[in-house]
C-alpha cells in the first residue's frame, strides 16, 4: 500500500522521506513530479525470530512511501493528484524553529499549518462532489439510471458532511455505496496520519491522536552513526526507545489497518502483511494464492509463547501449536505454517 507524504515547502518531507527510504530525490525534480521508495519496518521480533533461528535471510514488512509536490494552500488542487491514488495521507508539519529556513506564511506554527492543510483536503473534496453533482443534475432532465442515483444519494451524503467541516473517513457507507463514488479518488476517504518534524527540545511534548513527532536533524545525525550502539546510547540520551522514522513507519502501518504474522526456519525469518481481522486462509494467500486456495489448516503458536518456550521443538512439547482451520482470525505476531493442497 502507498503511504502519501505531503505539506508545506520546507517541511522536511524531502528528509522525511530520505531517511524513510534511504533513497535520495533528485535534484531539479519537475513540477508535480512524485518520487516513490520502500521503507523497511524494523520489528523487534522479527529480530528475535532472527537471532534464534539465524536464518539465511531475514525479511521485515515494508510501506511504500510516496513524496508528493509541495502542498499550494492557493486553491489549486494538483498536488493531490497523487495522494489521491495513495492508501494514506501522511502530513508532515514543520514545528521547529530555524531562522535559516523559510516558512510560506512567515511564521512557525503546526497546528495552523495542519487546519490550513486538512480544510485545503475537504475542499477539493468538495470540487470534485460539487462537479459530479452538476453533471448528474443536467442528465436528470434525461432520466437517471439507478445506478446514477445511488451515486447521487452518497454524493448528496458526502457533500453535507465535507460542508460542516468533516472528512469522509468517518461516513457510514456500505461497500455498493463506496463503489458508487470510488472512481472519483476522494482524498478525505483516506485515513490520516500527521507527522510533527521538531525541536530536539519539544520530542517528548503531547501531540493529538494519530501523531509521531519526530526530529528530522536529529534523525539524520543518527543515519550517520556507523556503530550500533552509539546510535542507542544517542537515542537513549534523547528519552527515544527507537529511531523516529521507525516509529513512523509504524504508525503509518498501523494506521493503515494492517499487521503482521511470521513464518520461521533456517533459510528465512520474514514478517508478512495482512490487514487486521484477516482469516488464516486469507493470511496464507499473502505467501501466495494457491495457499489460500487449496488452504486446509495451518500451525499456529503466538509469538510470546514461542520466545517463552526457547524454541520450536520446545513450543511443541508444551503444546503450544495449534491447528486451526478456515475461520481462524489471524492475531498480531502470530506464527504460522500452513498445509495446503491444490
Amino acid at each position: 500500500m502507498k503511504i502519501a507524504l505531503i505539506g508545506l515547502p520546507q517541511a522536511g518531507k524531502r528528509t522525511l522521506f530520505t531517511l524513510l527510504t534511504t533513497r535520495q530525490v533528485p535534484e531539479g525534480r519537475k513540477p508535480g513530479e512524485t518520487v516513490e521508495g520502500i521503507s523497511r519496518i524494523r520489528d523487534h521480533r522479527v529480530d528475535v525470530l532472527s537471532g534464534m533461528f539465524k536464518p539465511e535471510k531475514t525479511t521485515y514488512a515494508e510501506n511504500n512511501f510516496v513524496l508528493c509536490p509541495d502542498a499550494d494552500t492557493g486553491g489549486n488542487h494538483e498536488w493531490l493528484d497523487a495522494a489521491r491514488r495513495c492508501h494514506l495521507v501522511c502530513l508532515v508539519l514543520r514545528a521547529f524553529d530555524d531562522d535559516g529556513v523559510y516558512h510560506p506564511a512567515g511564521s512557525i506554527d503546526a497546528d495552523r499549518d495542519r487546519e490550513n492543510l486538512e480544510a485545503e483536503l475537504l475542499l477539493a473534496d468538495m470540487a470534485l462532489v460539487e462537479t459530479r453533482l452538476e453533471r448528474l443534475a443536467r442528465e436528470s432532465k434525461s432520466g437517471l439510471k439507478p445506478e446514477q442515483e445511488r451515486e447521487k444519494a452518497v454524493l448528496d451524503k458526502a457533500m453535507a458532511r465535507l460542508e460542516s467541516g468533516e472528512r469522509l473517513e468517518g461516513l457510514d457507507l456500505d461497500e455498493s455505496e463506496r463503489a458508487a463514488v470510488r472512481s472519483l479518488d476522494l482524498v478525505t476517504f483516506l485515513p490520516m496520519l500527521r507527522v510533527y518534524n521538531v525541536s530536539e527540545s519539544d520530542l517528548g511534548n503531547e501531540l493529538p491522536d494519530a501523531s509521531v513527532a519526530v526530529s528530522c536533524q536529529i534523525e539524520a545525525e543518527v543515519a550517520e552513526m556507523e556503530d550500533a550502539d552509539e546510535r542507542r546510547e544517542y537515542l537513549e540520551a534523547l528519552g527515544l526507545s527507537a529511531p523516529g522514522v521507525d516509529r513512523v513507519s509504524a504508525a503509518a502501518y498501523d494506521a493503515l489497518g494492517l499487521m503482521s504474522y511470521y513464518t520461521v526456519g533456517e533459510d528465512e525469518c520474514r514478517a508478512w502483511t495482512i490487514r487486521k481481522g484477516a482469516l488464516a486462509p486469507e493470511a496464507g494467500g499473502s505467501i501466495h494464492s494457491d495457499i489460500e486456495r487449496g488452504f486446509i489448516r495451518a500451525e499456529v503458536m503466538a509469538y510470546e509463547d514461542f520466545v517463552a518456550a526457547g524454541s520450536e521443538v520446545e513450543a511443541k512439547n508444551q503444546g503450544l501449536m495449534q491447528t486451526r482451520g478456515r475461520d481462524y482470525v489471524v492475531d498480531d505476531g502470530d506464527i504460522m505454517h500452513f498445509l495446503f493442497n491444490v
